[in-house]
Parts: C-alpha cells; sequence; structure tokens
C-alpha cells in the first residue's frame, strides 16, 4: 500500500522510480474512473514530494515534519489546490490568473511563478480538470510551457477525450485502473460505512471498482432505487413516464440543496450507464459486468427480452453520459431526465447526435 493509498502500488513504484534517477516531469494528468482514489494519492504524492525528512532522490512522507503536517491541514504555502466551485458548471478562469483587478497578481499560476516558501518544490493539483475551458487551458499556457524550476502541476480527469489538446499534449498521462474489489470491501469496512463483510463484499462487487460509487450504494435508499431501475432497463420496452417519475422521485429524496440533488441525478444516470457499458460488453463476448452478479443478471434478461443490441446499447450509454453533463452545466434537472429517458425509451433513433 504505497503512503497510505491502496490499489495503486505500481503507480506509486513509477513516482519513486522517477525521483530516485531525477527524472520526475513537471506537468501530469492523472486520468480514471471516478471515486477510486486519484485525488487521494495526487494529496499522497505532495505530501511525500514537500516531506522536510526526504533525502534527494526519496519520496516517502514521515508524516511528522511541519510540510507533512501542513499538507494534512491543507495550510502549505506551498500547495495551491484548484477545484470546481459549488454551483459552477467550468473552472472560472480567475482561479488561474486572478480577478479582473488583480490579474496576473494572484491566482494559480501566480502562486506557481514565486519560488518555494521551504524552498523545495511548488505543487498544483487542479481537480476537476473535466471541467476546465479553453480560456482556463490557454491561462495555463505558460505555465505548462515554462513550468518554474522545481514545480509539480498535476491535473485530475476521467478520460483523455474530456481534455483540451492544450493539456493533453503538454502533460505526462498516468492512468488509475478500478480498484480491486477486495480492496473496497476492506476500505469500507475500515471506514466504517457498513458493518457486514457480506454487506462490504455486497457493495464492492456492484461497485466497479470505485470506493465512491459503493459508498453511495450503502445508502439503503439508493441501492433500493438501482434495483428498480435496472430492472426497467432490462426490459424490451422502457416504460418512459414511469421510469421518469421514479427518477424525478429519487432526485427530490435528496432534499433540497441543489449539490445533493445534482448528484442524484448524475448517480441515476451514472448507474444506467453502467448497465449499457455491461449490455455492449455482452455484446462483444466479454464478461457483462466484472464481478457485480446483480448487474449481470439484468443484462441476461435484457438479452433474453430481446433488448441487448451491443450498437444501441452502445448510443444509450453515451446519451447517459450526455445527460450527466447536462446535469453538470446546470440544466434544469427534471427537464433533463425526461429528455433523457424518452431517448432510452426510443431505441432506435441516433442517441449520438441528441443535443
Amino acid at each position: 500500500m504505497w503512503q497510505g493509498i491502496r490499489g495503486h502500488d505500481a503507480v506509486g513504484k513509477q513516482f519513486e522510480r522517477a525521483v530516485a534517477t531525477g527524472r520526475l516531469a513537471s506537468t501530469f494528468l492523472f486520468l480514471g474512473p471516478e471515486g477510486v482514489g486519484k485525488r487521494a494519492f495526487a494529496g499522497a504524492l505532495a505530501k511525500a514530494l514537500l516531506c522536510e525528512r526526504n533525502r534527494e532522490g526519496e519520496l516517502a512522507a514521515c508524516g511528522g515534519c511541519a510540510s507533512c503536517v501542513q499538507v494534512e491541514g491543507k495550510t502549505h504555502p506551498d500547495l495551491h489546490v484548484v477545484s470546481l466551485p459549488e454551483g459552477k458548471s467550468e473552472i472560472p478562469v480567475d482561479l488561474f490568473i486572478g480577478r479582473m483587478e488583480k490579474r496576473m497578481r494572484e491566482g494559480l499560476c501566480y502562486e506557481m511563478s514565486l519560488a518555494p516558501f521551504y524552498g523545495k518544490r511548488k505543487i498544483a493539483i487542479i481537480e476537476d480538470a473535466d471541467r476546465l475551458n479553453e480560456e482556463g487551458a490557454n491561462a495555463l499556457l505558460k505555465t505548462l510551457e515554462e513550468p518554474p524550476e522545481r514545480s509539480v502541476l498535476i491535473l485530475i480527469g476521467t478520460s483523455a477525450s474530456k481534455q483540451l489538446p492544450t493539456i493533453r499534449s503538454r502533460s505526462q498521462m498516468i492512468r488509475f485502473e478500478p480498484l480491486p474489489v477486495g480492496e473496497v470491501a476492506e476500505m469500507l469496512l475500515g471506514q466504517g460505512w457498513v458493518e457486514s463483510p457480506a454487506d462490504a463484499q455486497r457493495l464492492a462487487q456492484a461497485s466497479q471498482g470505485r470506493l465512491a460509487r459503493a459508498i453511495e450504494l450503502a445508502d439503503p435508499a439508493v441501492w433500493e432505487f438501482r434495483e428498480a431501475l435496472l430492472g426497467h432497463l432490462a426490459r424490451r420496452r422502457i416504460a418512459s413516464w414511469t421510469l421518469a417519475k421514479e427518477v424525478v422521485a429519487f432526485v427530490d429524496g435528496a432534499g433540497k440543496e441543489a449539490p445533493l440533488r445534482r448528484n442524484r441525478a448524475r448517480l441515476a444516470m451514472g448507474l444506467a450507464a453502467d448497465f449499457y457499458r455491461g449490455l455492449v460488453r455482452q455484446g462483444v463476448g466479454a464478461s457483462a459486468s466484472g464481478d457485480d452478479e446483480g448487474l449481470a443478471r439484468r443484462v441476461e434478461a435484457a438479452v433474453r427480452a430481446g433488448a441487448g443490441d451491443a450498437e444501441i446499447a452502445a448510443a444509450r450509454a453515451e446519451r447517459c453520459l450526455q445527460a450527466i453533463g447536462h446535469v453538470d452545466r446546470n440544466a434544469n434537472q427534471a427537464t433533463a431526465i425526461e429528455a433523457w429517458i424518452d431517448d432510452l425509451a426510443t431505441g432506435t433513433v441516433n442517441l449520438l447526435d441528441t443535443q
């Protein structure tokens, strides 16, 4: 277990070799499914790079020096983190180059241009890199092309296709794989999300290697909704009005706060995308769902019902991802849900062209 991070030992060893040989790059793009530990790994890497007790060529965090304590407390002067502000669909350019009245005198690019406070390194972590717009990417361009000495920039996203060419071409991509079922189950138990090993195993299998998804499914209401949703999707004909009503009720059950409702909508769409990806895998002769026996049964039921066309399933999976994008851009949720489910129900239209 590298620096306390489960499931990504190979990535940790890769960074250890780079530091030991003096070949650590300046910009990294962490890519992989949501909820597999990319942010936690970035934090652990920052702590190890900034640790005061490391000798040259070493990469480990002692956990007790002033730098390690400050990184843990999110107060280290040489570590800067940018994330998507609540209520925004894209990362504002101001976070990179400062507010209009203080352009280039504040923001991430300005902070990274300064010498390290402790003299070791400057590290920046950009969470939600999928939400970088062209203006933000252009603001980062000089920092990417001429990185300050002994600086490290880490961008965190889900896939290369969601990154702008400006970012992809100037970053070393690091792939993060889904976590093993056993690791997810152990973390669920260790962090107190469940009490029963059987429940931990059930949720881990359904998570597809994503701890965040397993934690979401630990909510009985979410698990119940998932079962009902998969039942609807496995039918030859989707009862669109009924399903839309159930999805809206599920979202409403999160309460009145917009972030919670948005997360519920994204979850419903993500669960549907998982189902359709399983149908695609089944259609090409691969395992439909890995360790998720419940999803596998639903996929098999869909095939028996005549709803297993891989091409249509791929289009529907893409439509689910598109719907998540609409929710992320703060579209009216009820309208987005109804349009999404209506498109899923048609089945034969070119969903990839749906706007």
